[in-house]
């Protein structure tokens, strides 16, 4: 979930309203952006705490300390305050995609109405009420837990940068009216009074369903809820490997062993403990970029007095959003996969892909010619051929596990925590009963007919882009197999 997170691969981007506007040179905007992520780079950042070094025992071990897990050992104590929980974090609680994304904190579970639609029509109302609960769930734990990380419940604008993407947004947004979402259909002249951009030609917007955050500030807060709450966290410690004795899981990290009754994997692309899991995700790079505080009259230039996230209807979309001190963060369009599915560092920085964002920025809008960027990041998410997380478990019940968020998991983890420990319980609840929870998505195929696969997608998507939104036959195929390509 680096991104909102969201992106796609590279292609046309429409600049023809650019005629009688001085174009900006991305790359003297560029020139003093640090090369780190933003939110990641604060005087808030806690001390790191300590590894572990000495065998123990736990009811439940919780491994990684992104969303996913701060959100299943938070709640597992809150379930029972009784319980014995670890927390084993291989870096610093919140250094990956946690700690480096947009800062959407959505209600949706599906990765967007439109896909849940497409493939669990008949819980979507479930689904949509659910996804509501969580996010408000979300809102009174951050004022329960006095967590300092920007909350706003701006809502989303959902802009057309097209006319093609018009038709598609308006039957979306009458079926969210049925199912009794907050939205509101704009016009060009409406949305463009919500937002400046002379690119937007209507939009939706939902007002309720989403809140941007700090996400940093929120996984820190949570740290320290866990530690409140009596949850044993070990940052710097990472797990190894899991054996099963037939009565217990025993995680190997560097310098001890940790045997738990049960464990909960919230680890997202890294390389999973579980085999089974390697033939369902996809690493995919998704990158941001992030502006120095705008003026009160670049600000004025704008509008934005609402305040929304924003992303916009094209296959290659951007997410952007304003922070509590009026910066900036733009990111998405590309969504890189390295062929073969290899993870690096050094894949963290992506100049082209800096320069392509900051002139699809000034595109959008012109009127901040004169504003520069102070920071530029990228990193890896995972991602599924469902676009969405999917659940399961091993050990004969033992291990549960969440992953595939496809960088919409600032909201959803929490949602997959409560999962996780459903299915650790053993009890049937009304989120193991969802389709969306006892299946599992469509595998990719293996190396290397995977790179080929996924690389011509993603030069399919841009064609379609670039010709009003007319998906090609590989396109359509991929759309009756329930396959297909997002971050």
């Amino acid at each position: 979930m680096t991104g909102r997170g969201r992106g796609a691969p590279s292609g046309k981007h429409n600049n023809a309203f650019r005629e009688d506007v001085e174009i900006v040179d991305p790359l003297i905007a560029l020139a003093d952006a640090e090369r780190k992520p933003y939110w990641l780079d604060s005087p808030d950042n806690p001390e790191p705490l300590r590894r572990l070094f000495e065998h123990t025992t736990a009811d439940l071990v919780v491994v990684g300390g992104g969303f996913s897990g701060l959100w299943t050992a938070l709640i597992a104590k809150e379930r029972d305050p009784s319980l014995d929980v670890v927390l084993l974090e291989g870096r610093r609680v919140g250094w990956a995609a946690s700690g480096r994304n947009g800062g959407f904190c959505g209600a949706s579970l599906t990765h967007g109405l439109g896909n849940g639609l497409a493939r669990w029509p008949r819980e979507i109302a479930a689904l949509v009420r659910m996804g509501r609960e969580n996010l408000d769930e979300i809102e009174r734990t951050v004022a329960r837990h006095g967590i300092d990380c920007g909350f706003e419940r701006t809502g989303e604008l959902h802009v057309a940068t097209e006319p093609w993407q018009l038709g598609a947004m308006a039957g979306e947004a009458d079926i969210a009216r049925e199912l009794d979402m907050d939205v509101r259909l704009l016009d060009a002249g409406q949305v463009r009074a919500e937002v400046g951009s002379p690119t937007y030609a209507g939009g939706v917007w939902d007002r309720d369903g989403c809140a941007m955050i700090d996400p940093a500030r929120l996984a820190w807060g949570l740290r320290d809820a866990c530690l409140s709450a009596g949850v044993r966290v070990y940052e710097r410690t990472p797990v190894r490997s899991i054996r099963d004795d037939g009565t217990a899981l025993h995680l190997s990290t560097p310098h001890a062993d940790v045997r738990a009754a049960k464990v909960a994997l919230g680890t997202g692309v890294f390389p999973p403990l579980l085999g089974r899991l390697r033939s369902f995700l996809v690493p995919v790079y998704d990158y941001a970029l992030m502006t120095e505080p705008l003026s009160a009259a670049q600000l004025g230039a704008v509008g934005w007095r609402n305040r929304q996230g924003i992303g916009d209807g094209a296959n290659q979309f951007h997410y952007y959003r304003l922070t509590e001190d009026n910066r900036i963060l733009w990111g998405g369009y590309d969504a890189v996969y390295y062929n073969g599915g290899i993870v690096r560092e050094e894949y963290d920085q992506n100049d082209a892909t800096f320069a392509k964002l900051a002139e699809h920025f000034f595109t959008t809008f012109p009127q901040l010619a004169d504003v520069r960027f102070t920071h530029r990041w990228g990193g890896v998410i995972d991602t599924c051929s469902r676009f969405s997380a999917f659940f399961g478990t091993a050990h004969h019940g033992r291990l549960a596990y969440a992953v595939g968020y496809t960088g919409l998991g600032v909201g959803p983890t929490r949602f997959g925590a409560n999962v996780m420990l459903d299915l650790l319980s053993g009890e049937p609840t009304e989120r193991t009963e969802l389709r969306m929870v006892r299946e599992k998505p469509v595998p990719f195929p293996p190396e290397p007919l995977r790179s080929g696969v996924i690389q011509l997608t993603r030069w399919s998507i841009a064609r379609a882009d670039a010709q009003q939104g007319r998906r090609n036959l590989w396109l359509r195929t991929l759309d009756r197999l329930g396959l297909g390509f997002d971050s």
